[in-house]
């Protein structure tokens, strides 16, 4: 019997999890067994405002008609072939991702993680045709890049974890924001840059024009490769199709996964013509990425948010949800760009603390550091949400500091 059949209760559905599960995850005291657009419900019928969206996947709220229907559509009439045949949705899908960024060529994942390992791939390989023979890779402090050995070895924090090495060599960080640190950091050796235009993980933190632009005249000064990470940023999050559009600064290469599904797994790696034609037959392989199903959500998907109207009014709705937190007592900071915000709590204030309070209040928010809550909503609210989510997170942090 599954965790959503009836009579499957919290308690059981946690005893199966402790019993069967790697205890890589601590979840929250929660068993979701609905979704509909905004809202989420709980196997005891509550009703949960979701402001984080999967961590940034259901952009377009839970169980988008369109999406559905992809989906259904497509799984009835083939699911799986491989990547040995064609089948149009995954090439109509590179079409229209190379088409919308960087003119160049798609390698299809199931993950970010995947899709930021073939840009290794690709930075590694484009730098052994231009003679190095010890490439390296430089990145920000704070950057979250995955959990697999290159993306973990370019994620500084987790990178560290001295009980999962050796790591990967190559790879080297240097502090956020810090323009003449980058440059030196980049050499002869150097394949590439590679970092999140707003570090998602860190707290929501954009990544200043400055060190953008950096990274950008480092990389064309020794030939390497300019490589962002938009697995969260992309996909209309920042009320941009990419975030690097709102940039002074155009990529090499660009990775994309999370919304692009809206929750069926898929990962992508863009490149510019530049690097299009690095990786050839061999080099890189998926089983199951690219799969009609998955590209046909992305299409949907794709159908709906790469709409100037839509985009705009991401724009707009941040712009109020970020005025609207910091008139709050107890915000210190609003950080970040049209749907992805972060909130920098008053010094003392348990952000744990509050986003549990705020679960229990019916608002799903996430805790990515001590003093920092993190919002990702979907895209397709309206101000209603907004007042909603701002006033339970004011009415929480006004409750916790009376107690």
């Amino acid at each position: 019997m599954s965790a959503a059949a009836p009579g499957i209760g919290l308690a059981e559905v946690r005893a199966l999890e402790e019993r069967y599960l790697m205890r890589t995850y601590k979840r929250g005291a929660v068993d979701f067994v609905r979704g509909e657009g905004p809202l989420l419900w709980d196997a005891d019928g509550k009703e949960y405002l979701d402001f984080l969206t999967g961590i940034s996947v259901c952009s377009l709220g839970h169980c988008h008609p369109a999406v559905v229907a992809a989906v259904r559509e497509q799984s009835a009439r083939l699911m799986h072939v491989s990547n040995l045949f064609y089948t149009e949705p995954m090439a109509r899908l590179a079409q229209r991702l190379s088409q919308s960024s960087l003119g160049g060529r798609v390698f299809f994942s199931n993950s970010g993680t995947e899709a930021n390992e073939c840009a290794i791939k690709v930075a590694r390989k484009h730098a052994h045709g231009r003679g190095i023979a010890a490439p390296e890779i430089v990145s920000f402090e704070g950057d979250f890049h995955g959990r697999s050995y290159g993306a973990l070895a370019a994620t500084p924090s987790l990178a560290r974890n001295e009980s999962l090495g050796p790591m990967l060599p190559g790879f080297h960080a240097v502090p956020r924001n810090d323009a003449a640190a980058l440059r030196a950091a980049v050499g002869a050796n150097t394949a590439a840059v590679l970092i999140e235009p707003i570090q998602g993980e860190a707290g929501i933190r954009p990544i200043s024009d400055e060190a953008l632009l950096a990274a950008r005249q480092a990389c064309d000064e020794v030939g390497a490769l300019l490589i962002l990470d938009e697995i969260q940023t992309g996909i209309g999050r920042t009320g941009s199709l990419w975030a690097y559009e709102q940039t002074p600064v155009r990529p090499d290469v660009l990775t994309s996964a999370k919304a692009l599904g809206n929750g069926v797994p898929i990962g992508a790696c863009v490149t510019g013509p530049a690097a299009a034609d690095v990786l050839g037959p061999g080099d890189h392989g998926s089983t199951f990425a690219g799969g009609p199903v998955a590209t046909s959500a992305a299409l949907a998907v794709l159908d709906v948010v790469d709409d100037p109207l839509l985009l705009r009014s991401v724009r707009e709705l941040g712009a109020e949800l970020r005025d609207g937190l910091a008139a709050l007592d107890g915000v210190a900071e609003v950080r970040g760009r049209g749907l992805m915000v972060g909130i920098g709590l008053d010094e003392g204030t348990d952000a744990a603390v509050v986003g549990a309070d705020l679960l229990e209040r019916g608002l799903i928010v996430n805790v990515p550091a001590p003093s920092t809550l993190r919002l990702l909503p979907p895209l397709l609210i309206d101000s209603s949400h907004l007042e909603r989510a701002v006033g339970l997170i004011g009415e929480s942090l006004l409750g916790l500091a009376a107690t």
